[in-house]
C-alpha cells in the first residue's frame, strides 16, 4: 500500500507563489509517474504536471506551462509543485497522484494513476 500526503497549500494573492509537496511512504515506494491534479468547485478534476519517476522527464498543462515547475527528490519520496504567477483560476483543490502498478504513456488520464492524496487547497485571490 502507498500513501501520499500532501502539503502546502493555502491563500495567497494573484501574482504570488506557492510549493506544493507531496510525501510518498509504503513498501518500498516507487513509481514510474507521479502526477498532480486539480478540481476547482463545480468542476471535473484536471491534468496539471507529471513526472516520469527515472527519466525525471516533466509534462504540464497548457494552462500552467510556464508558470508551474514539477520536480522530485528521490532521497525523500516527494514530488514538488512550484507554482508562481497564480490567477485566481489557478484556485483549486490540488491532488498528487501515483503511478505504481505499470508503466503508462498516456499521464494525463485519471485512470492511469493507482494512489491518490486527499488533496490540498490552494486559494488565489484577485
Amino acid at each position: 500500500q502507498v500513501q501520499l500526503v500532501e502539503s502546502g497549500g493555502g491563500l495567497v494573492q494573484a501574482g504570488g507563489s506557492l510549493r506544493l509537496s507531496c510525501a510518498a511512504s509504503g513498501r518500498t515506494f516507487s513509481s514510474y509517474t507521479m502526477g498532480w491534479f486539480r478540481q476547482a468547485p463545480g468542476k471535473e478534476r484536471e491534468f496539471v504536471a507529471a513526472i516520469r519517476w527515472s527519466s525525471r522527464n516533466t509534462y504540464y498543462a497548457d494552462t500552467v506551462k510556464g508558470r508551474f515547475t514539477m520536480s522530485r527528490d528521490g532521497a525523500k519520496n516527494t514530488v514538488y509543485l512550484l507554482m508562481n504567477s497564480l490567477k485566481p483560476e489557478d484556485t483549486a483543490v490540488y491532488y498528487c497522484a501515483a503511478q505504481v502498478s505499470r508503466y503508462y504513456s498516456d499521464y494525463v488520464q485519471e485512470r492511469n494513476y493507482d494512489y491518490w492524496g486527499q488533496g490540498t487547497q490552494v486559494t488565489v485571490s484577485s
